[in-house]
């Protein structure tokens, strides 16, 4: 959960900052053009929004990681023919997991790259 209060206090700092609406927030992007990260207030909220629940859905997938880690650790050290059947679906929902965050964040990239250019257009 500390994790979860962290990003949160982060968010408010950054609304915060983006509320103000400074001028100074055009940032040079690789093909040396400028974006202007001034969002409108719709579009913050989407991307937070985005974001949140990203966050949310990789935060839960590690967690049920940690649980299964928990588990083969105790099957291993069993070390009864049982325990160590049981580690391989445990070892493959585990892989399984880390494709499912990978896959999230990348998702979430791409919808970020995707309103970042699509404001740039807009602009």
């Amino acid at each position: 959960m500390e994790d979860t209060s962290n990003f949160n206090r982060h968010r408010q700092t950054i609304t915060k900052s983006n509320s103000r609406k400074i001028n100074n927030n055009r940032h040079r992007v690789r093909d040396n053009s400028t974006v202007d990260f001034n969002m409108e207030e719709g579009d913050s909220s989407e991307m937070w929004n985005n974001f949140s629940n990203n966050f949310r859905q990789v935060q839960s997938v590690l967690d049920r990681n940690r649980l299964l880690i928990q588990q083969v650790n105790e099957n291993h050290q069993s070390r009864t023919h049982d325990s160590m059947v049981q580690n391989v679906s445990l070892i493959q929902e585990l892989n399984g997991n880390i494709s499912k965050v990978s896959s999230i964040y990348s998702d979430f990239n791409t919808d970020f790259t995707n309103m970042i250019h699509q404001r740039k257009n807009d602009v």
